[in-house]
């Protein structure tokens, strides 16, 4: 299940965009748009650096990120693109769920995660235009 037309186009899977969604996440943490290490998406996925580098391949076979040999992981515009709306989503998924229904951080953390990719763009898209106008507002960690 995709969560946008771009990443239906792209055939991109969760897991992609979750990897994309992580490279943004970890960017915004640090401050610095300079790439992200391997080793820190791992980390931040808890899956192993092999997984990172299998993924990482896949990616820059779509034109989503760089990486020199060994270097960092920088996001192109199209996988920032990507990965910034995920995360987006992300955020105002976990906070309506722990605003207006009152689920605990970590299980909305988790189960907004599910829902950012379980929905076509054209509902996602709805209903984040009427949280918004629910006065619904992201809250960053």
């Amino acid at each position: 299940m995709d969560t946008t037309d771009s990443s239906r186009e792209l055939h991109l899977t969760v897991a992609n965009e979750d990897y994309l969604e992580c490279m943004v996440r970890i960017e915004q943490e640090d401050g610095e748009h300079g790439g992200v290490r391997s080793v820190d998406i791992a980390q931040k996925l808890n899956v192993s650096k092999a997984s990172v580098n299998k993924a990482v391949t896949a990616l820059k076979g779509q034109g989503l990120v760089e990486q020199s040999h060994y270097g960092k992981v920088v996001l192109t515009p199209e996988g920032r693109c990507v990965g910034e709306a995920v995360w987006y989503r992300h955020r105002l998924l976990r906070t309506f769920l722990m605003q207006e229904l009152g689920v605990e951080y970590d299980r909305a953390d988790s189960e907004a995660c599910m829902m950012e990719h379980a929905l076509s763009e054209d509902t996602m898209n709805r209903w984040l235009a009427y949280l918004e106008a629910q006065g619904v507002v992201v809250v960053d960690e």
